[in-house]
C-alpha cells in the first residue's frame, strides 16, 4: 500500500497506517513494531514517528496481531557475568553477532531486545549458553522452577582427579552458607596436566563449581555450560546468539 502526506504540520506514523488499513490505532500500532512499514524505503518501528510527505508502505503480509514475547540464546564468551533478574546488555545482541544459520525465520527487531531479563546466570571466567527472555512462561521456568532443571557444564582442572577428590566432587556443597543438592561429576578426559570434568547439576548458582573444585583440592582452568535442561549449546559459536525455535524446550 503507498500514500503521501502533503500535511506541512505531519502527523504519527501510527495515524497514517490506520488510514491506509482502515484498521485501529492499536492493530497499526502492532504492524509497524512488527516491522511492517516503511518510510520511503526504510523500516520504522516507532508508532509515534512524525511523517510528512513521504511515501508509506505497509507490508501487504502485515500481522496487526500482538507481537509474541522471543526468547535468546547466547553463547556467551568468558570475561562478563550474566546475573539472573538483570536486563540484557545490548552489546551482546548486535546485528552482527546474530547466528547466521538462525533456523526461526524471525526478522529481528529492536522491541525484541528490550526489556529482555538473563535467566540463567553464569560467572565472568566461565562461557557457555546463557537465556534472556521477554516470555512469562521461560521466566517462570527458568526463575521460580530453576532448581528443577539441570545444567551440563564441562570443567577443566589442573592436575589429575583421584578416586578421593571424585567423591569429594559428588557430595552436597555449601555455597555462601547454602547446602546444595549434590551433583552428578565425573570424568571426561584426561589431557597431560588437564583434567576434564562433567558437571550435572541442578539449578544456576554462579560459583557453585569453583567452591566445589576448591573443596576438592582442584584449580578451575575453565568453565563452559553446554546445556541447559534439554537445550545444548551446540552449533551456536562463542559471541553468537539466536532465537529460541517454537518447538524447544528446557
Amino acid at each position: 500500500m503507498i500514500a503521501s502526506a502533503a500535511d506541512p504540520a505531519g502527523e504519527r506514523l501510527s495515524k497514517r497506517v490506520a488510514r491506509l488499513l482502515a484498521c485501529s490505532r492499536l492493530e497499526a500500532e502492532q504492524a509497524i513494531a512488527g516491522g511492517y512499514v516503511t518510510v520511503d524505503g526504510q523500516v520504522v518501528e516507532l508508532p509515534q514517528y512524525r511523517v510528512h510527505a513521504e511515501t508509506v508502505r505497509v507490508d501487504p503480509h502485515a500481522s496487526l496481531s500482538s507481537l509474541a514475547p522471543v526468547t535468546l540464546l547466547l553463547h556467551k564468551p568468558a570475561g562478563e557475568a550474566s546475573v539472573a533478574g538483570q536486563p540484557a546488555q545490548t552489546d551482546l545482541f548486535l546485528a552482527q553477532q546474530h547466528f547466521p544459520a538462525d533456523r526461526s525465520g524471525i526478522r529481528p527487531l529492536k522491541r525484541h531486545f528490550q526489556q529482555q531479563i538473563c535467566l540463567t546466570a553464569l560467572e565472568a571466567q566461565a562461557s557457555g549458553l546463557v537465556v534472556y527472555s521477554q516470555d512469562a512462561r521461560i521466566r517462570r521456568k527458568l526463575l521460580e522452577e530453576g532448581a528443577l532443571v539441570e545444567h551440563e557444564t564441562m570443567v577443566e582442572v589442573s592436575g589429575p582427579v583421584d578416586a578421593d577428590r571424585l567423591r569429594l566432587l559428588n557430595q552436597s556443597p555449601v555455597v555462601d552458607g547454602r547446602a546444595m543438592a549434590a551433583g552428578k561429576v565425573s570424568i571426561s578426559r584426561q589431557s597431560g596436566p588437564i583434567t576434564g570434568l562433567r558437571f550435572a547439576l541442578k539449578g544456576s548458582y554462579p560459583g557453585r563449581i569453583a567452591v566445589m573444585c576448591e573443596n576438592a583440592g582442584l584449580q578451575v582452568v575453565a568453565i563452559k555450560r553446554i546445556r541447559i535442561g534439554r537445550l545444548p549449546v551446540s552449533g551456536l559459536p562463542s559471541g553468537q546468539w539466536r532465537y529460541l525455535l517454537p518447538y524447544e524446550r528446557f
